[in-house]
């Protein structure tokens, strides 16, 4: 090992992007699970996102989400309708066609596996492949039909092996 804090070897692309997509996190205002994505096209950024409430509203960790404010009278993993705030991934997507940016045949990272609704969005803008930090599960009842999306992405969805230093971490 040489004596400056230049490492050895260089992180391959996908631990890079994925640690990308963990520094965009830091900017996710939601009361519930903190993401980061990013979107990636021709080995280039085009667009990132986090989860919060659309812009322009009081944000989440500041009571602007009714249901994630009042988790209490919410059981885990109901009531999502009526939680304002976007996923990380849809405002990825979103940021890009808000710039005309073309997101077909694009890469995305993000720090936790795209739940239904952004799994078919990604589908529907022909995201190439997804790459993931954090597992989720869909209900027992819906993982049939997970697994069948999952399916249509030409380069699959990807879990990344990486150390992440928030996870775990008090939101």
């Amino acid at each position: 090992m040489s004596t400056t804090n230049i490492p050895d070897s260089l992180p391959s692309r996908e631990e890079y992007y994925m640690g990308i997509a963990m520094a965009v996190r830091g900017r996710a205002n939601c009361r519930g699970s903190r993401v980061g994505a990013i979107v990636v096209k021709d080995n280039r950024i085009v667009s990132t996102g986090y989860n919060g409430t659309p812009s322009g509203m009081t944000n989440c960790l500041d009571g602007g989400c009714h249901r994630c404010s009042n988790r209490e009278l919410y059981p885990k993993g109901q009531a999502y309708d009526l939680c304002i705030c976007v996923h990380a991934e849809q405002n990825a997507l979103l940021a890009a066609a808000r710039f005309g940016i073309s997101v077909e045949g694009a890469d995305v990272y993000t720090t936790m596996q795209p739940c239904f609704g952004c799994i078919k969005e990604m589908l529907q803008v022909r995201v190439e492949r997804v790459y993931f930090l954090h597992p989720w599960v869909p209900a027992e009842e819906g993982q049939a039909e997970y697994a069948r999306l999952q399916e249509r992405f030409p380069g699959g969805l990807r879990q990344l092996s990486m150390d992440d230093p928030w996870y775990g971490r008090p939101k």
